[in-house]
C-alpha cells in the first residue's frame, strides 16, 4: 500500500465511524411497548456496530503509526535555493506546516526600523551627519525571503509525488 492510499483509507475509515457513531446513537434505546425496534435483535446489531467501530479505530491506528513511522525513515531531496536539501518526509512535513513560515517571520523583521540619514543636533548643539548603518545584507535578506516564501509550495509538490510512489512500511 503507498502512502497516499493509506492516508485516503484513514479518511474513509473516519467516515464510516462517524457513520456507526450515527446509528449507534439513534438505535442504542427505545420506548416499549410505544415503539417496536427497527431491528430483529436490536440490542446485538448495537453491540455489533460497537464492536465494529473499535475494530475500525484499530485499523486507523495502525495506518497511521504506519504512516508516522514511513514518515520517519523515508528520505526525501528537495531542491530549495539552488541547493539539494534532504530531509526524511516527517522533517519536511514540519518544515511545511510552520518552520518555513517562522524562517520568513524572521528575515522579515530585517528593515531599516524606518531611520533615515541627514543632519541632526548632538547633544553638544553641534550638527552631526547621521547615516543608516544596516546590519544586513539586503541581497541575502531577499534571496532568503523568496526561497523560504516557495518554500511550502515546493515541498507540496514534491511530497504528492513521494506520497504517491512510496510504499507503507508496515
Amino acid at each position: 500500500m503507498k502512502l497516499i492510499e493509506a492516508m485516503k483509507q484513514i479518511k474513509d475509515l473516519m467516515r464510516k465511524a462517524e457513520d456507526l457513531r450515527t446509528k449507534i446513537a439513534k438505535y442504542c434505546a427505545y420506548q416499549s411497548p410505544v415503539e417496536s425496534p427497527t431491528y430483529p435483535d436490536q440490542k446485538g446489531q448495537v453491540s455489533l456496530w460497537l464492536q465494529s467501530h473499535s475494530d475500525i479505530l484499530k485499523e486507523i491506528l495502525r495506518l497511521r503509526v504506519a504512516i508516522q513511522r514511513t514518515n520517519l525513515n523515508t528520505t526525501v531531496a528537495i531542491e530549495l535555493g539552488g541547493k539539494t536539501v534532504t530531509k526524511s518526509i516527517a522533517e519536511w512535513i514540519h518544515r511545511r506546516r510552520d518552520l518555513a513560515k517562522l524562517e520568513v517571520a524572521a528575515w522579515q523583521q530585517l528593515t531599516n526600523k524606518g531611520l533615515r540619514t541627514g543632519k541632526m543636533k548632538n547633544t553638544q548643539d553641534e550638527i552631526v551627519q547621521i547615516t543608516l548603518e544596516l546590519c544586513y545584507d539586503p541581497t541575502e535578506k531577499d534571496r532568503n525571503l523568496d526561497m523560504y516564501l516557495s518554500e511550502p509550495s515546493t515541498i507540496d509538490g514534491r511530497l504528492e509525488v513521494i506520497n504517491a510512489v512510496t510504499d507503507l512500511l508496515e
